[in-house]
């Protein structure tokens, strides 16, 4: 029977999806997403604030526990290995992005692969199982931003993850736990209770935790609802429900299971190519344009001291307009910065935001030289934005350059062979050849895996020898 309410509604969907759901396309989709998002997590442990919070967390302890990425002999309780991954993943401003606007795996992936290790031995959890359950929560994700037209625009109050990230992070955990339907309702209606984060935080340390917390609070909504706690059954359906983080709030009922249709299958992902917030991406391109025609050479300086004005025309996003940040995290937040980084040196990459990349003389002159404008058609949304970049030199000339879509954008998507660059890139400086290789063959073919734990003894950094049973394929 259908049910009456939206709440009810979504329960029966995240139930009732199998893998038979799953189309071939949201499968290659969502392992190009699961690929990049554990990159970007190893990388991210590496960060100053990935170790404060690995710290922090040495203090719990269970005899159940789960893999701390890129770490060979530290494990700990599922729910703070979801905090610790999550945090990793969204430390450097490296994951993935959608639209409307969320950071969608990571809230997720470090969730489910946390609670995949948490289920007795004899019990093993497919590499099936997890793409099913990774991809329900991707979906709730995506289906509760489009109950408001706000929330496709760039976000300007709390940050998305901390609200739609800890629901689907619900939803996933509550499917990979096989959750009927009554306490999928409450798995939703308990997260709702963790959720949100305001946006004042952006550009801070404490960024981060909106996606670890995130995976952490779902994971943990859906333990309390397996153990029968109770919540409002009616959460997805009232204003003061979910409702409350939107002033257009329009929920609406969920496709019939019968041929259900993937958000993934319709919008992809962007992914992307420097650790940076996304809206400067098209910034980097264009700046990188500019360049190219200002200097003869790649490896030619730029004339500094020809340069009159840098112009960047932008969407109007206050909390990515930051004329001379100080910190990596405010850097990772200034389209001025990117700009700069890009016209100093043709690309932007992890090293630019470096204290060394961002301290230097000529990029602070650059910093001094550069203003905003925000043309009234250029909307702040993922979808629609560009980017036009002039430089105006002191001879009267104005060089100019402008990107509708740039490399990694979901309408231009990363050849294959570049996002396996950008995960060998990201996973080489923290894992051995061997695991970084495992990880790669196994994502690859990670629903014809038997038992998905080998991806998480390849995470640790362990190699292929020790777990030839593991590594079966279907």
């Amino acid at each position: 029977m259908w049910a009456k309410t939206i709440t009810g509604n979504f329960a029966n969907v995240i139930h009732g999806l199998n893998a038979n759901h799953l189309t071939d396309q949201v499968i290659q989709r969502s392992k190009r997403m699961i690929l990049d998002t554990l990159g970007v997590g190893l990388l991210g442990t590496s960060t100053e604030v990935c170790h404060k919070v690995t710290q922090y967390s040495k203090i719990y302890s269970s005899d159940i526990s789960s893999t701390i990425w890129g770490h060979l002999d530290f494990r700990l309780p599922p729910l703070y290995a979801a905090f610790v991954n999550g945090v990793a993943v969204h430390s450097m401003d490296f994951d993935d992005t959608w639209h409307p606007a969320t950071h969608p795996s990571g809230a997720v992936l470090p969730a489910v692969m946390a609670l995949s290790e948490a289920f007795p031995q004899k019990k093993k959890i497919s590499g099936l199982d997890l793409l099913l359950a990774f991809n329900v929560g991707i979906e709730v994700q995506g289906r509760l931003l489009r109950f408001s037209s706000e929330a496709r625009n760039i976000p300007k109050r709390f940050h998305p993850p901390t609200v739609v990230g800890t629901m689907g992070s619900a939803a996933a955990c509550a499917k990979l736990l096989g959750l009927d339907q009554l306490k999928c309702k409450n798995a939703l209606a308990i997260a709702a209770s963790y959720a949100g984060a305001p946006l004042a935080n952006a550009a801070t340390q404490t960024k981060p935790l909106h996606v670890g917390n995130a995976a952490k609070h779902g994971l943990e909504a859906a333990c309390l609802a397996s153990q029968g706690l109770q919540g409002n059954k009616q959460i997805l359906d009232m204003e003061s429900g979910i409702g409350a983080f939107y002033t257009d709030y329009n929920p609406q009922t969920l496709p019939t299971l019968q041929s259900y249709p993937w958000l993934l299958d319709q919008q992809d992902v962007a992914i992307k190519r420097f650790p940076a917030h996304l809206g400067t991406h098209w910034v980097a391109d264009a700046a990188s344009s500019v360049r190219r025609k200002l200097v003869e050479s790649s490896d030619d300086l730029l004339p500094l001291d020809k340069i009159e004005k840098v112009i960047l025309k932008v969407p109007e996003v206050k909390y990515v307009n930051r004329p001379s940040p100080t910190t990596e995290h405010e850097a990772r937040h200034s389209f001025q910065f990117v700009a700069c980084s890009a016209l100093l040196d043709g690309s932007v990459s992890v090293q630019s935001f470096t204290s060394e990349s961002i301290d230097r003389p000529a990029l602070r002159e650059l910093l001094c030289k550069t203003q905003l404008e925000h043309p009234p058609d250029n909307t702040p949304s993922f979808e629609s934005l560009y980017c036009e970049v002039s430089v105006t030199l002191r001879d009267g000339n104005t060089i100019s350059d402008r990107c509708d879509t740039f490399y990694g954008h979901w309408r231009k998507p990363l050849r294959m062979e570049d996002l396996e660059k950008k995960f060998q890139s990201n996973a080489s400086s923290i894992l051995p050849a061997e695991a970084t290789e495992g990880i790669i063959e196994t994502v690859n073919n990670l629903e014809k895996v038997e038992d998905c734990s080998a991806l998480s003894t390849f995470l640790s950094g362990r190699s292929a020898r020790v777990l030839p049973e593991k590594l079966r394929f279907l």
